[in-house]
């Protein structure tokens, strides 16, 4: 009963019943223990799988409704990093909205706290359909100017319109960015910006972006020069982990060990850490 609450069902037909799926752990995650116990086992879970290296977004302005501030959520977060050897840090995410202005502010300036303590970058989530990318450009602009790398999710929900926005406003990564396959002149701002998109394919199937695998653009994506990694989304919503993700597109398209090499090759470049760090995790991989 309880993994059927929690994992999409098959008559999803869109992002935002996806979205529906998150009551129920968000409404388990209003107190610092809830949190620092939920980061510590998708950590130990993850590491447990093989990964090397994460980064594990939440959005702090979700956990406030008890009492709880967006600065005690974050801390909280930390804290089960910490406890878990895997090493890994924090994207802290803004949400589309028309009523949470002051809450997107407030989350840039927490992850400005704790940039280099556990956090990593911040992010734009949500109803991107209903909530387009462009309404949000002063977050990126104060991103910027206190120096916090970002992603935006862009590209999923709406249209490639979505993903030129995220390329205007700095973004060196973009949550999904499927869409970009429906304008040339937007993959090649993705190529010749070396703007890695973060592919979330059973993610993209659940929302009912694409109905079958095999219509999935990773090989357009490719051949047009964009780099691409392969990430879960959300591993419980989705049902599923890294390895389902990887071997479901090798089995569809025929991608072999050096490609999925080239995967984790391009996510360790894109990831939002210092050279130095990437050096590391190149020779883990």
């Amino acid at each position: 009963q309880l993994k059927k609450l929690l994992t999409v069902p098959d008559t999803c037909t869109s992002l935002n019943d996806f979205l529906k799926c998150f009551a129920l752990p968000d409404a388990l995650m209003m107190t610092q223990e809830g949190i620092s116990e939920a980061v510590y086992l998708v950590a130990e879970n993850i590491r447990q799988q093989g990964v090397i290296y994460a980064e594990i977004r939440f959005a702090p302005q979700l956990h406030t409704k008890k009492g709880m501030s967006q600065k005690m959520a974050v801390e909280a977060a930390v804290r089960g990093l910490n406890r878990s050897s895997l090493d890994a840090g924090l994207i802290l995410c803004c949400m589309r909205g028309n009523d949470n202005h002051a809450e997107n502010m407030e989350t840039v300036e927490t992850a400005e706290k704790y940039l280099g303590k556990g956090v990593v970058a911040i992010d734009l989530a949500g109803a991107e359909g209903l909530f387009p990318t462009k309404d949000f450009r002063d977050i990126f602009e104060l991103a910027r100017e206190k120096h916090i790398p970002f992603t935006i999710h862009a590209g999923e929900a709406d249209n490639p319109t979505s993903v030129e926005y995220a390329i205007e406003f700095g973004a060196k990564r973009i949550g999904h960015g499927v869409r970009s396959v429906e304008n040339a002149d937007t993959l090649k701002k993705l190529s010749y910006g070396g703007i890695t998109l973060e592919l979330c394919p059973t993610s993209n199937l659940n929302t009912n972006i694409y109905e079958n695998i095999n219509e999935y653009p990773i090989k357009k994506l490719m051949d047009a020069g964009v780099k691409v990694t392969i990430n879960t989304d959300n591993m419980m919503v989705s049902g599923t982990d890294i390895k389902k993700e990887l071997t479901m597109l090798a089995d569809t398209f025929g991608f072999d060990e050096d490609d999925i090499i080239d995967f984790e090759r391009n996510a360790i470049m894109a990831a939002f850490t210092s050279a130095s760090h990437k050096e590391k995790l190149l020779r883990l991989l």
